[in-house]
This record gives C-alpha cells, sequence and structure tokens, in this order.
C-alpha cells in the first residue's frame, strides 16, 4: 500500500471511529440512565411494599396492650415515626433527621401518611440504600458490549475504509500505467525516427534511403495519431463540432493511404467492399478519430500477414481483422478508458473508448464480435 492510501485511510479510520465512538457513546449514556433508571423505581416500588408491611407491624403494635413497646426493625431499610407537627418521636432512623429531607449519597426515600395515627403518628418515613449491584452489573455490560462494538467497529471500518481508498489506488495504478505506457509508446517511433536519420547520414543509397524514410513516416504518423488521440481525450467535451455531410467512401480509402505504410509493413493482406459516395453528418475530426482508431487497431492486434477487410455501406462500417482477438470476458470491458486487451501489443487503452464516446455523440450503434486467436469484428450502424 503506498504511503498516501495509507495517510487516506489512517485519516478515515480516526473520522469514523471518533464520529462512530461518540455517537456510540451518546447512545450508550441514554441508554444507561434510562436502565438505571428503571432499575431504581423497581427498587423504589420493592420499598413501598416493604413499607406497607412495616406499617402493618405497627397498627398490630399500637392495638397490643403490651406495657413494653418494641419498635419493629427491619434489616434492608430504616424508618421513623413522625407526629401530625412533623417533629421526631422514634424510629430506626437518628433523631436529627427531619422529615422530608433526603440524604445526599446513593439512598431512597419514601413517606407514608398514617390514617388513623399509630403510636401517636402521623407519619412513616422510610430510608434504604440504593442496591448497587444491579447498576454495576449494567455499568459492566455496557463497558463490555462498547469494548465489543469497537473492536467490530474497528474491523468494519477497517474494511471500509480499504473500499473508501480503493478508487484513489485504482486511479494511481491506472496513472502509473499510462505513463509507462506513454513512455514506451513515444520512445519507440522517437526511437525509430533517430535511428534511421543516423542511417540516412550514414548509407548514402537510394533503395536505403526509401527504406528508411518509409520508417520516419510509420513512425511521424504513430506519434501525430498519438497526440491527436490524447488531445481528443482530453477536449473531447469542449471543442466546438462543425456538423458536414463527411464522405466515408473517400475518408476509408484516404486513410488507407494514411495507413498504407503500416500495412505493408505487417504484409497485411486488404480486402475492401466500400459502396461508392456513403455520407452521413458527422464532424470530420470525429469521424477522423472514429475511422483512425478502428483501422490502427486492426493494423496493430493483427498477426503478421494476417487479413484486414473493410466493408462501407449505408447502413454500417465493418472493420475486421484476423488477430489475436478478446476473451469473452473482456469484450464487455474493452470500452472502458484504459482498458486492454493484451498488454503485449502497446498501446494506452483509449483507441476504442474514443470511438465509443464517438458513436455515443452521434446516436450510432457499437457492436464487438471477438474471438481469441481468431479475430475481431467492430460494426458501426448508423440509426435509420
Amino acid at each position: 500500500m503506498l504511503q498516501s492510501e495509507k495517510r487516506s485511510l489512517l485519516r478515515f479510520l480516526v473520522i469514523y471511529l471518533l464520529s462512530t465512538f461518540l455517537l456510540f457513546s451518546l447512545a450508550s449514556w441514554i441508554f444507561y440512565l434510562f436502565a438505571k433508571q428503571n432499575i431504581i423505581q423497581q427498587q423504589e416500588e420493592m420499598m413501598k411494599v416493604e413499607s406497607n408491611h412495616l406499617l402493618s407491624e405497627i397498627r398490630l403494635l399500637h392495638q397490643s396492650n403490651a406495657p413494653i413497646l418494641y419498635y419493629p426493625e427491619n434489616k434492608t431499610m430504616q424508618s421513623a415515626l413522625y407526629d401530625i407537627d412533623k417533629h421526631y418521636i422514634f424510629g430506626t432512623l437518628p433523631p436529627t433527621h427531619l422529615l422530608y429531607e433526603k440524604e445526599e449519597g446513593d439512598t431512597l426515600h419514601y413517606v407514608v401518611k398514617m390514617e388513623p395515627y399509630y403510636l401517636g403518628g402521623a407519619y412513616l418515613l422510610v430510608q434504604k440504600p440504593i442496591d448497587k449491584r444491579a447498576i454495576d452489573a449494567l455499568e459492566e455490560q455496557i463497558l463490555f458490549f462498547m469494548l465489543g462494538a469497537g473492536v467490530l467497529f474497528l474491523i468494519l471500518g477497517y474494511f471500509l475504509g480499504r473500499l473508501f481508498v480503493a478508487p484513489m489506488r485504482d486511479a494511481i495504478e491506472q496513472m502509473n500505467q499510462f505513463i509507462q505506457d506513454t513512455t514506451h509508446e513515444l520512445n519507440t517511433p522517437i526511437s525509430t525516427i533517430l535511428t534511421n536519420i543516423e542511417m540516412l547520414d550514414t548509407f548514402g543509397g537510394e533503395e536505403q534511403k526509401s527504406c528508411e524514410l518509409k520508417r520516419i513516416e510509420i513512425a511521424s504518423k504513430t506519434l501525430s495519431r498519438i497526440y491527436d488521440d490524447l488531445t481528443y481525450l482530453n477536449l473531447n467535451h469542449h471543442y466546438h463540432r462543425e456538423v458536414v455531410r463527411v464522405d466515408f467512401s473517400g475518408l476509408l480509402q484516404e486513410r488507407m493511404v494514411y495507413f498504407s505504410a503500416m500495412i505493408e509493413a505487417k504484409g497485411l493482406q486488404v480486402q475492401r467492399a466500400i459502396a461508392p459516395h456513403i455520407r452521413h453528418d458527422m464532424d470530420r475530426n470525429d469521424a477522423l478519430r472514429l475511422v483512425d482508431n478502428l483501422l490502427s487497431n486492426a493494423i496493430k492486434y493483427n498477426k503478421q500477414k494476417g487479413l484486414l477487410r473493410m466493408t462501407l455501406t449505408q447502413e454500417v462500417l465493418v472493420i475486421e481483422d484476423r488477430g489475436i482477438g478478446m476473451k469473452k470476458e473482456i469484450i464487455g470491458q474493452i470500452l472502458q478508458r484504459f482498458k486492454r486487451a493484451n498488454s503485449s501489443e502497446g498501446g494506452f487503452g483509449i483507441g476504442l473508448h474514443i470511438v465509443s464516446q464517438v458513436c455515443k455523440n452521434y446516436g450510432l450503434t457499437l457492436a464487438i464480435d471477438s474471438e481469441e486467436n481468431r479475430g475481431t469484428k467492430v460494426r458501426v450502424l448508423w440509426k435509420k
């Protein structure tokens, strides 16, 4: 993984985990408060039940004629009686404890109004400490749950982060591949030109000069085509198109002359079935890109001394070769930018992408049939 990818992944994880932790912590805190309050309310209800039992014992004590009264005790809570003026009478709570004065801390406080009065008391105050065992268990469960969720979100965030940086990684790989392909594609014709110029200076024969000049011509046209394709790719949506009536019959013959040196260098057998005076409305530069890229691919990916067949009618343009062809799974992806069926033949993987863009701009139908090691047939159908 590149340093830029690692930085992007780390930033994503920090933002993702921090935001997730904050939201999850807020949700856990709200749940904790709600659950804690529910536990306290349950203990309060239990204390009210115990208060009623204590009140029953006080009533029985009041009704008894025993010479000595023993105030009933409860192991789980403390209590005290207060008179009608809210003055302390007696109980297990200290005398300094005032009615309705809640203890600071973790205690439950409950006052029962007694009617009629028993043992001179009008109010029964009950107080008990909160049982923290349930709350401690709740806190422990939430803590373990947050730790488990944190590990889960960390793993999930890592895989989401990998998905997040995947487009950047693909873009970087495409850019690196593009730079390598550009270097290779430009270096080959430039080296050919320089080498053959040196040979022209060294050897003076007319036949030798003709051969070297033809190689220079091929290299120069290759450079020109690369430049035109890259320019078209960059300016496709920005330059002004002037739609005119283009004579595709004449254009196809003209481009065959243009590519004749490359066809001869590969020893291709050319078959033509070009109907005369086939015209369609299109910008001439777009028409050139359409024809040039189809012919260039048919020549480049053809076999040595292979077949190049061209067919042109009013309805369809067909360019067919007997070259290396493509696998079936590649055909559906070959129109994507920088996608190549075979990396050994060079190129940028933009030729058919440009063809597809031209077809899309003019509402043409592009169909590709190919079989590995058998060849490729490309059809451009004009709309009726």
